[in-house]
């Protein structure tokens, strides 16, 4: 994954229904980067509405918390991301030690309860002496063993259910992979990103790990090519990552849609050499 990556547009029109007065935190925007060329964050309401409160989380990640009045709420969002070469960001640097990210990236977690897949981790993947090729065989193996489908899992569903399930969307194949890796010691989280060539357009989910060269970008449903990603938020699963949180109030999601394109054609991927993410 040598090239430089075409640029990208990417973005998401949601529509909410508001009952009361509310107030909700949006994780859409793109994490904070040199390569954001432009965006626009534009919301429509049944009333005047202030300036979203701009919160920076780890990573990059920017949330806007939005206060709003009852009725309906729409928000739009776009960006355009320029040139980068992958293998070459802040976020893949190697350095020499474990610090709080790799600490953090190793613990179980709300939807990856890696403790309790140990024993099954060590026997599957525990001979593989390289850890960064010891969390590929783990993606390839998720890839091999669930069945990619919409509408099945629950918002509830955990890395186990989806094992036992044998089926899932992109956040179950991502959640698996990651309490597989942390079971067999290698730091994993959860990144959401945007994601030019996914079928059907959604948000997508992906795994990053973290190995002697820095952090990796795995994807075990392999639906898209890693090189064309755009970060939005980085955390331990999706417990941290989601697209909207209620904070207060009666806020009911009534549709959305998401968008992610790259100028030319798609980059090719064949998701086994490395590939990292801004």
């Amino acid at each position: 994954m040598s090239s430089a990556t075409a640029v990208r547009h990417v973005g998401c029109q949601l529509s909410f229904e508001l009952g009361a007065d509310s107030r909700l935190a949006l994780h859409v925007a793109v994490a904070d980067s040199e390569h954001v060329i432009e965006e626009r964050f534009r919301m429509t309401g049944a009333a005047d509405l202030a300036d979203p409160v701009a919160i920076a989380t780890k990573h990059g990640g920017r949330i806007q918390v939005v206060d709003a009045e009852p009725g309906p709420l729409q928000v739009f969002y776009s960006a355009t991301i320029g040139h980068e070469s992958p293998g070459a960001t802040s976020t893949s640097t190697a350095t020499t030690g474990l610090h709080l990210d790799h600490l953090v990236a190793l613990r179980q977690s709300r939807y990856c309860p890696s403790d309790r897949l140990a024993g099954f981790a060590a026997a599957t993947f525990g001979s593989e002496p390289d850890p960064i090729e010891r969390a590929r065989a783990i993606a390839s193996w998720v890839f091999e063993r669930l069945a990619y489908e919409p509408g099945v899992s629950r918002p509830t569903d955990t890395a186990i259910d989806t094992l036992l399930g044998g089926e899932g969307v992109c956040r179950d194949f991502a959640h698996l992979t990651i309490a597989l890796c942390r079971a067999v010691g290698v730091p994993a989280r959860l990144v959401s990103v945007y994601a030019p060539g996914l079928s059907p357009m959604d948000f997508h989910a992906v795994t990053e790990v973290w190995g002697e060269s820095g952090w990796e970008i795995l994807d075990a449903t392999r639906l898209a090519p890693r090189s064309s990603l755009v970060r939005i938020a980085t955390g331990r699963d999706a417990a941290d990552t989601a697209f909207a949180t209620v904070i207060r109030g009666d806020v009911q999601l009534v549709s959305y849609e998401v968008f992610a394109i790259v100028d030319g054609d798609l980059p090719a991927d064949d998701h086994v050499h490395r590939s990292t993410l801004a």
